[in-house]
């Protein structure tokens, strides 16, 4: 039994079946890729994980508990935390300033901007955000407004936002999308970082095989919303199922 278990989910939008009685199991504190090709399904699963869809028919388990039905903050609060394609930072606050939001919203349980003024004298709050941007190397970043960084800056708060939540399972949504390589190996690198000190179960959505080949324990492959193959990176590289799926070739 995996920390996150999907069953039989199906999800359609009109006359398109976008996922097709998919199953998935994602171990406890492994980093489990899913990749496809554009079109496969990988986005409407993630969107059916964090509770902006919900499947027409199946079910999606975490930790022993249904997140069906449950806002996306109530799943947040379960133990998951996404980071998106785009990073969800607040671009008119500082870093630290981000820092301090999913701080207040896990110990009172809600999001309430207009309150941090009042976050931000907590000093057991503060010294945790201060730890998290040791952490992920953005400690001489706390006072800069976060719009002024560069992707990969963003992208890098956005995590420490997640994990300063203390998250069991990570989400995360092609995390490199828009990167240029040397930011791209810098997310890789906290993200093995992530993986080596923390007992977290990370899963990942993303094109560049690159990324997914560096971190990757398990790999499942969609093709129009069914599961193909699920197996080793050793393994998924040279599958025939694999080829055909992204490259067209015969089996």
């Amino acid at each position: 039994m995996g920390i996150l278990e999907v069953k039989d989910v199906n999800k359609r939008f009109g006359g398109l079946q976008a996922l097709g009685n998919v199953n998935l199991s994602i171990q406890e504190n492994i980093c489990h890729a899913i990749i496809g090709p554009n079109g496969a399904g990988k986005s409407t699963l993630l969107n059916c994980l964090v509770g902006k869809l919900i499947p027409d028919t199946g079910s999606v388990m975490f930790d022993g508990q249904s997140v069906l039905g449950r806002t996306p903050f109530e799943i947040n609060q379960m133990g998951i935390s996404r980071v998106f394609q785009t990073p969800e930072i607040f671009g008119d606050l500082t870093v630290m300033e981000n820092m301090m939001i999913p701080l207040f919203a896990r110990r009172d349980g809600s999001f309430k901007l207009h309150a941090y003024e009042s976050v931000e004298s907590e000093k057991e709050l503060r010294e945790q955000a201060e730890e998290m941007l040791r952490e992920v190397n953005m400690a001489d970043k706390r006072n800069m407004h976060s719009a002024a960084m560069s992707r990969g800056d963003k992208r890098r708060l956005e995590m420490a936002m997640c994990l300063v939540q203390k998250p069991k399972l990570l989400l995360l949504d092609e995390p490199t999308a828009g990167m240029a390589r040397a930011d791209t190996n810098n997310t890789i690198d906290l993200l093995k970082q992530i993986k080596d000190e923390r007992d977290i179960t990370i899963a990942i959505i993303e094109h560049d095989m690159h990324v997914v080949f560096s971190l990757a324990d398990r790999i499942t492959v969609l093709a129009q919303g069914t599961p193909l193959v699920e197996d080793t990176p050793e393994k998924i590289k040279g599958h025939p199922k694999v080829r055909e799926a992204y490259l067209g070739e015969s089996a």
